[in-house]
């Protein structure tokens, strides 16, 4: 059944024609007019793999393209329910395609390179979404990453309901920055909001040759490359910089500015890149930065990346204002961020990890040494990172149970069932959030957490 939304509510989409998960969260969510859709992959969640993803003869049938039209079929199903339409109402598409590379030692190496072509995907995305296409993010995950079995692709969504008066527009790629080649908007703006796709530190079109400046074919820009041959400059700070700096120009063509920011996903390759990103975010935001996810073990679509930013921005001629949230009932931040940020009717939450305020994994959360075998130590993260994230809501005018939206990622699904389908569900009696639910492995940036969470929140 579809959920109709009210004014100041925040309801569950459960449409009747595709599969329904096995885990629990909701399909879908809708509030303030935004439908905040759960990841969805090419299952029929009863036997595995959907049955008319399993060709009897391989060769006849393109898995990637298969599963892209089940799952997008099934999500255009999902806005059918909710009263939307996902050719024109999808604002932010994020992709997670599955591949073995890059290899945990590439990712120490500094490789963030899939070795796949997503072409099967973007044309199959062309067919059941229309121009201007949402800002996108097209992120490697490693093989084993997706909840079912022989599912290679994940697909989750956000889109706003037409209103009078408001059309949803596509900004090209401004002059001197490269267009993308996977057919998405750069940045696309709808009313008060600007999204800005995933910039990496390329310009699309290189000279893919080999030089002194990285030594391997790549279409790295040459502004973001370090000289490999002499002992200075850092990859990862170079190539910030020249991220944030299209970022800038994208957000000016856009209407809005990075400024006014209210929240950033950063994907790097390793834990060990973060703190060069964050040395560089403190120099682009040194008052008021926006709230801040990282997320390590990420493949990278342009070969020599190290570092992936997309952002979610009010405009500048917006009246909404910008919140940041502080409480000293949750712990300080990892690095150069807020708790969180509360503008409009959403509260964008920093990553959630089971840290205290020092960086380091919270004492409550670890075993004791002497009893090995003792306590469930990621059902124990749950429930320290939940109840940091019910005091950040209640210090933003609202409670747990208004989110709306989570990210997970996991080092290993060995702790899937104990915190999602036990400690998680617990916290959400009523409708639970749409939920995509990925395993990147570790360690992660806080050695000896397993979990890592991105939250959006509803504050009617």
């Amino acid at each position: 059944m579809a959920a109709v939304e009210q004014k100041g509510k925040r309801q569950a989409v459960w449409p009747g024609g595709i599969p329904k998960p096995i885990a629990p969260y909701s399909p879908a969510i809708k509030a303030g007019g935004w439908l905040f859709v759960a990841g969805q992959l090419a299952s029929d969640f009863e036997t595995g793999l959907a049955p008319e993803c399993k060709p009897a003869n391989p060769n006849t049938q393109d898995a990637r393209r298969s599963q892209s039209d089940f799952v997008l079929r099934n999500l255009a199903e999902l806005h059918n329910a909710a009263g939307m339409d996902m050719r024109t109402d999808v604002v932010r598409i994020y992709q997670w395609f599955a591949s073995p590379y890059p290899t945990q030692e590439e990712f120490e190496q500094g490789s963030t390179w899939p070795r796949i072509s997503i072409t099967p995907y973007l044309e199959t995305r062309n067919d059941y979404i229309d121009e201007p296409r949402p800002a996108s993010t097209g992120m490697g995950i490693r093989d084993d990453g997706l909840l079912v079995r022989k599912t290679i692709l994940e697909v989750d969504m956000i889109s706003i309901e037409r209103q009078p008066g408001v059309e949803k527009q596509g900004f090209p790629a401004p002059e001197g920055v490269p267009s993308p080649l996977a057919g998405y908007s750069p940045a696309i703006r709808n009313g008060d909001w600007v999204f800005l796709a995933g910039e990496i530190p390329v310009d699309w079109h290189g000279d893919y040759l080999s030089d002194v400046h990285l030594g391997e074919p790549s279409g790295l820009a040459r502004e973001a490359r370090v000289n490999p041959y002499f002992w200075y400059g850092s990859p990862i700070e170079a190539q910030t910089e020249y991220v944030l700096q299209k970022l800038e120009r994208i957000a000016e063509s856009a209407g809005s500015s990075l400024k006014r920011c209210v929240k950033a996903t950063v994907y790097i390759g390793h834990p060990s890149d973060f703190y060069g990103m964050d040395r560089v975010w403190r120099r682009w935001f040194p008052e008021n930065p926006p709230a801040r996810v990282v997320i390590p073990y990420m493949g990278l679509g342009g070969k020599g990346s190290r570092v992936e930013i997309a952002m979610k921005l009010l405009a500048d001629d917006s009246p909404l204002q910008i919140e940041t949230i502080e409480t000293s009932d949750a712990p300080e931040p990892l690095g150069h961020e807020p708790q969180a940020v509360k503008a409009g009717e959403f509260v964008f939450f920093s990553t959630q990890m089971a840290f205290d305020s020092s960086g380091a994994l919270a004492k409550e959360t670890m075993r004791h040494p002497e009893f090995p075998w003792y306590g469930q130590p990621a059902k124990q993260q749950m429930r320290y990172m939940l109840k940091n994230v019910a005091a950040i809501s209640e210090a933003a005018g609202t409670t747990l149970e208004n989110l709306c939206k989570r990210a997970c990622f996991h080092d290993d699904f060995t702790w899937f069932a104990e915190t999602m389908q036990d400690e998680w569900a617990s916290h959400f009696p009523g409708d639970k959030p749409a939920s995509t639910t990925l395993r990147i492995g570790g360690p992660l940036v806080v050695p000896g957490a397993n979990i890592l969470l991105d939250l959006t929140g509803y504050a009617p």
